[in-house]
Order: structure tokens, then C-alpha cells, then sequence
């Protein structure tokens, strides 16, 4: 049984993203930490673009750790630390996500994150 998502019409959406994520019993579930715009070096990427693309990067090397994908993804909480970076986040996260059934997600805007050149930060839930 795969992963279902939900979007009830009474409810309006305002993204590409669901508004609920249902695992079925016995899968197995994923929750992969925080990841930034790290290289493989530890180097951070220098513009919000490479730090949104290493993120996402970081995040499928992580899914395909436990045996998954990014089509397993079923949960997403992101933070930006400029709300003019969004296009950049959403444009990186369109490359790996770029059909439905979209996850639920959350993204927020925040002051700052465990490095001041930090710009954006993403952890997901994923199950199969």
C-alpha cells in the first residue's frame, strides 16, 4: 500500500504541496535531520541557489541510505532565512518534487540558523 495524500475541496491550498500525508501500517519511516547547503567537503555553497540545490541533494543521498526516494517523502518543514529566497527554495525543490501527489509541507521564514551564512535548511519525513 502506497503512501496516500490528502486535499479535502472545503480547504483551500496555496502551494504545491498537500494538506495531509497518510503512512499505511507496517511501513517503514524515515526522519532525516536538517540539511543545509553542505558539500561532501563540508564547504557551504556561496548563494542561496547552491545551498537550496546542495540541501536537496543531501537530503535524496540520505533517502537513498535508507532504501528511498524522493517520491517517498510524505512530510516537509523548510526554513529560509529571507522570504525573498522562496523562488530559489521552490525552484529546488520543484527539481525533486516535480509531480503530484506533493508532500505536506511547511516552510517558514526564520532570523537565522546555526550558521549566520546559513541561508536555508530542510528536513523531511519519509516512509515506504
Amino acid at each position: 500500500m502506497a503512501n496516500k495524500f490528502h486535499n479535502p475541496p472545503n480547504v483551500a491550498l496555496a502551494g504545491k504541496y498537500s494538506l495531509g500525508g497518510e503512512v499505511p501500517a507496517g511501513s517503514r519511516v524515515l526522519y532525516v535531520s536538517g540539511q543545509v547547503g553542505l558539500d561532501s567537503k563540508g564547504k557551504l555553497g556561496a548563494t542561496i541557489e547552491k545551498q537550496c540545490e546542495l540541501a536537496w541533494k543531501n537530503i535524496g543521498q540520505v533517502l537513498k541510505a535508507g532504501g528511498m526516494n524522493y517520491r517517498d517523502i510524505v512530510k516537509i518543514n523548510a526554513y529560509v532565512t529571507d522570504p525573498r529566497y522562496m523562488p530559489a527554495y521552490r525552484e529546488a525543490r520543484a527539481r525533486c518534487l516535480p509531480d503530484a501527489p506533493f508532500p505536506a509541507s511547511t516552510l517558514v521564514i526564520v532570523s537565522g540558523l546555526a550558521e549566520p551564512d546559513m541561508k536555508v535548511e530542510v528536513e523531511v519525513v519519509a516512509a515506504r
